[in-house]
């Protein structure tokens, strides 16, 4: 039997609603026999999931997910089997929480010049962790009746041109992935058709990432239709990439997106876990 793989999830190390431990525990009940843990600029939760993987008999691969800009669009690099004690790395993601830190007070000061009070605070106790994302921002504003759901909230507040927005200046690609690569890691971008980037522009991307060493692509992702999953097979096919498969699972709240239900990775690509030993990077429940 095929070994279930799901490699991209957050927690409340991030901008997930579950601790670590809960996050394993509900992958090991969804069937999920190796799980990513792939939080937004941190491996603060790594270590939680570690040990809940052990107690639950599933394996745990140390992940992150990275913040990029390039040409002036956001993009995310997934790391798979880093070494969350790499100091390159950790210096580069302390970096970006900085800057999350900073950004997010300068959301709750301009929501506040908009009429939204204690934006800030409520976000801060969406959180929980050290981590204060648009999300949380989100949920806040949901709960507080300034709109009717999260994605609204994205449309009415927190995109460009909208009271909320401040922009990202995140790492540079090239940066992104030597410190995934430094730390025993494979560099993949994330849900790739999420972007809006035309055709041209996807493989100028894809062409740049290959070129800093970046290896896979998220062909299959729970933010992908079956229509875009297999566009992307065929650029990874094309460009030689090898392609991975993650739910994107952030809680319960999403119906839509659980964890291990995605489908499988169309045929004729090559898995990311093609080379590794007995189907386990390097860097697993150590």
């Amino acid at each position: 039997m095929p070994v279930e793989y799901d490699l991209h999830s957050h927690s409340l190390a991030s901008d997930g609603t579950l601790s670590p431990a809960a996050l394993v525990a509900r992958a090991a009940a969804a069937g999920v026999e190796v799980l990513a843990l792939t939080d937004h600029d941190t491996t603060a939760g790594v270590a939680e999931a570690r040990a809940a993987a052990m107690e639950q008999g599933i394996e745990l691969v140390a992940g992150v997910e990275i913040s990029v800009t390039w040409r002036r669009q956001t993009v995310h690099i997934v790391g798979l089997g880093v070494d969350p004690d790499d100091a390159r790395l950790q210096s580069g993601l302390a970096g970006l929480c900085e800057f999350r830190a900073w950004r997010a007070e300068e959301i709750g000061r301009r929501l506040e010049k908009a009429g939204i009070a204690d934006a800030w605070a409520g976000a801060r106790r969406h959180a929980r962790g050290v981590l204060i994302s648009r999300t949380h921002f989100a949920h806040f504003l949901v709960e507080a009746g300034h709109a009717k759901s999260v994605r609204d909230v994205f449309k009415r507040y927190l995109v460009a041109n909208r009271p909320g927005h401040v922009s990202g200046q995140w790492a540079a690609l090239e940066d992104a992935v030597a410190w995934i690569r430094g730390a025993g890691g494979q560099a993949v971008v994330a849900h790739p058709a999420r972007y809006r980037l035309s055709g041209t522009r996807l493989r100028q991307l894809l062409g740049e990432f290959r070129e800093c060493g970046g290896v896979a692509l998220e062909v299959v992702s729970g933010s992908h239709s079956t229509e875009e999953m297999h566009r992307m097979a065929g650029l990874a096919r094309s460009l030689g990439l090898l392609a991975s498969r993650g739910s994107d699972y952030h809680g319960p709240e999403n119906p839509w997106i659980e964890l291990g239900r995605v489908p499988a990775l169309p045929t004729g690509c090559v898995p990311v876990w093609s080379d590794w030993p007995q189907g386990l990077p390097l860097v697993v429940n150590q």
